[in-house]
C-alpha cells in the first residue's frame, strides 16, 4: 500500500513539476510606460486591457547607476543585464567592463532569440538584448553588433544604419525584409534568421502608420511563429516604443492609442501562452515618462483601502484600485442570474443610473464583462494632466502570467528581472559572467 501511495505521489509531484516548467519568455517593455498611462488607457479607451488581466504584479525602481532618473539606455541594460549602469550606456559598465545579456545567455543555452519595437532597432531598448556601447548614440556601431549577433529574428526601423551592411546580413545567414507584405508572407527557413527593417528611421506612429509598414501585434504575431517553429525554447522582447515619444509630446490621445497597440501584442503572447502553458509572458517599462496624472469622479471606484467614494468625488486611480473595481465587476456579473438582476447590482455597486439602451447593449453583448466595463467605464469623469515633459523616477509596474509569476508581485528594482528569469529557467551564469548589481 505504501509503495502504491510513493507511486501515486511521485506521480502528481511529476505531473506537477512538468505543468510548472518554463520552457519560453516572452518580455514585453513598454517604453514611457506609468501606470497612469495604462489606466488612463483602460478608462479612456473603455477597454479591458489585456495586461490587466494578470492574476499577478507588481512594481519596479528604476534609477540607473548615476542617477535618480534613468534613461532608456542604462534602464535596458538593467532589463536585459541584472546591471546598473550609467545613463546613456548600453551593455556596459562604466569601467569599460563588457557585460552579458538575456538574449546571449539564452542563445548559448539552445534558446531561438528575438526582438520587435517600432523604433529603430538600433535605439536604446532594443540594443540593450545585443549591444555593448559606451553611448547610445553609437548607433552604427551597434548595428554591426546587431549582424554580428546570435538574434534569430528581429523587427523594427532604421534601414538607414543597414544601408553598408546588406552582405553582412546575407553571410550572417540574414534574410532581409523590407515591407510589411514581405513578412506576412515569410516562412521561416531552418538555419535562417531573419531581420524586418520597414522604416528609415523609426516607424511611424500607430495612427499614421501607412500600409507598407506592419503594426505591432502583426510583428509580434510574425516572431512568435518563426521562433516557435521547430518546437524549441525561445525568448523574445518587445517593446512598445513610441508610448514614451507621445508622452515626451505630452500628447494623451497619442499615447493611449500606442498604449492599446502595445496591449494588443500582449493578447497575441496570451493566446500563444495559453496554448502553450510553459511560456512566461512579463510586461513592464523601462521608466515613466511625462509624470502622467489621472484622476476619476463620478463613479463609485473603491479605494485600495475598502472605501467607498461618493459619486461625484474625485479619486487618484492607480493599479490596486483598478484591480479592485475589475474584481467588484466580475462579482456582480457572476452573482446576477438576469438581466434585471444584473441592472439593480450594477446601479448599486457603481452607484450609476443605466439607460434602456445600455441595458440592451450589454444583453446582446457576446462578453458580458466586456459590454458591462465599457458602459461603466464610459459614464466616469476622467481628468488627465501632465508634470513634465521629461523621465520620471516613479515606480513603473510590472505584469506577470504563466509559470513562475508569483516572483513579480511585489516591489523589484529592474536588475531584479534577468535573475529572476534565469533563475526561473534554472540557467547558472560562469562567475567570468555574473548577473550582480553593481
Amino acid at each position: 500500500m505504501k509503495k502504491i501511495l510513493f507511486i501515486i505521489l511521485a506521480i502528481v509531484f511529476s505531473v506537477f513539476s512538468f505543468a510548472t516548467e518554463i520552457k519560453n519568455v516572452i518580455l514585453f517593455i513598454g517604453d514611457g510606460m506609468g501606470e497612469n498611462h495604462v489606466v488612463a488607457t483602460s478608462f479612456l479607451e473603455k477597454k479591458e486591457l489585456n495586461m490587466l488581466k494578470a492574476n499577478f504584479f507588481g512594481y519596479i525602481q528604476t534609477h540607473s547607476l548615476n542617477n535618480e532618473v534613468t534613461d532608456s539606455a542604462a534602464a535596458a541594460t538593467a532589463l536585459a543585464t541584472g546591471y546598473k549602469t550609467n545613463n546613456g550606456m548600453i551593455g556596459m559598465l562604466p569601467n569599460g567592463e563588457v557585460i552579458p545579456n538575456l538574449a546571449e545567455i539564452l542563445s548559448k543555452n539552445g534558446y531561438k532569440t528575438g526582438i520587435v519595437v517600432t523604433c529603430r532597432v538600433t535605439h536604446a531598448t532594443p540594443a540593450g538584448f545585443y549591444g555593448h556601447v559606451a553611448s547610445r548614440d553609437e548607433e552604427s556601431k551597434l548595428a554591426k553588433q546587431l549582424v554580428d549577433s546570435n538574434l534569430t529574428v528581429v523587427f523594427g526601423g532604421g534601414v538607414n544604419y543597414f544601408k553598408d551592411l546588406e552582405e553582412d546580413l546575407k553571410f550572417n545567414r540574414f534574410d532581409y525584409l523590407k515591407t510589411k507584405q514581405e513578412m506576412i508572407s515569410y516562412v521561416g527557413k531552418k538555419g535562417k534568421k531573419v531581420i524586418g527593417l520597414f522604416n528609415d528611421d523609426h516607424l511611424h506612429p500607430v495612427t499614421q502608420r501607412p500600409s507598407e509598414e506592419p503594426f505591432l501585434p502583426e510583428m509580434t504575431q510574425k516572431a512568435i511563429e518563426i521562433l516557435s517553429k521547430d518546437g524549441g525554447p525561445f525568448f523574445l522582447m518587445v517593446e512598445g516604443s513610441q508610448i514614451d515619444t507621445r508622452s515626451h509630446e505630452n500628447n494623451l490621445d497619442g499615447v493611449l492609442k500606442e498604449v492599446l497597440e502595445f496591449d494588443e501584442s500582449i493578447g497575441i503572447a496570451l493566446e500563444f501562452a495559453e496554448k502553450n502553458p510553459d511560456t512566461l509572458v512579463l510586461v513592464t517599462a523601462d521608466h515613466e515618462t511625462g509624470g502622467l496624472i489621472l484622476n476619476v469622479s463620478g463613479l463609485n471606484l473603491s479605494t485600495k483601502r475598502g472605501l467607498s467614494t461618493p459619486l461625484g468625488g474625485s479619486q487618484t486611480v492607480d493599479l490596486e484600485t483598478m484591480k479592485t473595481f475589475q474584481s467588484r465587476l466580475a462579482k456582480v456579473i457572476y452573482s446576477s442570474s438576469d438581466i434585471e438582476e444584473l441592472k439593480t447590482n450594477i446601479e448599486q455597486s457603481f452607484e450609476v443610473t443605466l439607460t434602456p439602451e445600455e441595458m440592451n447593449y450589454i444583453e446582446s453583448s457576446q462578453d458580458k464583462q466586456s459590454a458591462v466595463f465599457e458602459v461603466i467605464v464610459g459614464k466616469a469623469n476622467c481628468a488627465a494632466k501632465w508634470s513634465t515633459t521629461e523621465h520620471t523616477d516613479e515606480l513603473v509596474p510590472v505584469f506577470a502570467f504563466g509559470p513562475g509569476a508569483e516572483k513579480f508581485s511585489k516591489i523589484l528594482d529592474n536588475t531584479d528581472v534577468p535573475k529572476i528569469i534565469l533563475e526561473l529557467l534554472e540557467i547558472e551564469v560562469s562567475s567570468s559572467s555574473l548577473i550582480k548589481t553593481h
